[in-house]
């Protein structure tokens, strides 16, 4: 973690205590020494930065989680009990892990509230501990009987809890078209989960023939060589058309959401 890259701070040149000084500090600021609390923080930075290896893809900026990984760490120092017989870094990991996941799930670009982050969180302990104890998945209708919740509501709090996802983003991509979570998107109802999306208003930006072969493409699950053959051009051209297509949906609908 010598490599990290944080404002101000020179990760490299962080301060290790050892245990004999550790308890020594402690003692000290038991006793109402203030500057033996601030050296025992200043001593268990990197503390925080080997938690931070954990989150290293995230998308917050590393300088934002160290900071919440402190405050996780400031509340370890504060709670600490040294006659536990416990070392303070396994004491003070878990603290600094959940303190920085709370900020993760709180600051998501989509804000849930918390009667449905409870709901999935009890959902997805309950899961865990009778995965651990029979070895299968339990059911969502055995969940439901066991947490009172109906299975409606569970469904939904863990869809609401999920990252969200773009529905262009490419699922698989080789020398040809790439596939896109788009194209796995059945809807028995014709565009009914379209419409939820304003993905009508965005057709207004197309051509009659892009929006023909969209509509065979999407809606009618028709081969790009089947539309082919309907339109009277090559595949490559159903292709280049189809790709120019999702690009103008992709823009319209991002305008869209940006002017609400």
């Amino acid at each position: 973690m010598e490599k990290v890259k944080l404002t101000g701070v020179n990760t490299a040149q962080l301060p290790v205590l050892s245990n004999k000084e550790m308890l020594d500090l402690f003692n000290r600021m038991n006793n109402g020494e203030i500057e033996a609390r601030n050296q025992i923080v200043n001593g268990n930075l990197k503390l925080v930065l080997s938690v931070l290896q954990k989150f290293r893809n995230n998308s917050h900026p590393l300088d934002d989680l160290f900071q919440v990984g402190c405050i996780g760490l400031v509340k370890a120092v504060d709670n600490f009990k040294v006659d536990k017989g416990v070392r303070f870094s396994t004491y003070a990991v878990p603290m600094i892990l959940g303190e920085v996941r709370r900020y993760i799930r709180d600051n998501r670009e989509i804000r849930v509230s918390r009667s449905l982050r409870k709901i999935a969180y009890r959902t997805l302990k309950l899961r865990d501990e009778l995965l651990k104890k029979r070895g299968k998945e339990p059911s969502l209708e055995e969940i439901s009987q066991k947490l009172d919740i109906p299975r409606s509501d569970i469904i939904y709090a863990l869809e609401a809890t999920k990252s969200p996802i773009s529905i262009f983003t490419p699922i698989f991509e080789d020398e040809g078209e790439p596939l896109r979570i788009m194209d796995q998107i059945s809807d028995k109802g014709g565009i009914g989960w379209i419409e939820e999306i304003n993905m009508r208003r965005g057709f207004e930006v197309l051509s009659a023939r892009e929006r023909l072969i969209i509509n065979l493409r999407f809606y009618e699950g028709e081969t790009q060589e089947e539309i082919s053959n309907r339109v009277g051009v090559s595949q490559a051209q159903i292709s280049r058309i189809q790709k120019k297509a999702l690009e103008k949906l992709k823009s319209a609908i991002e305008l869209k959401e940006e002017a609400k």
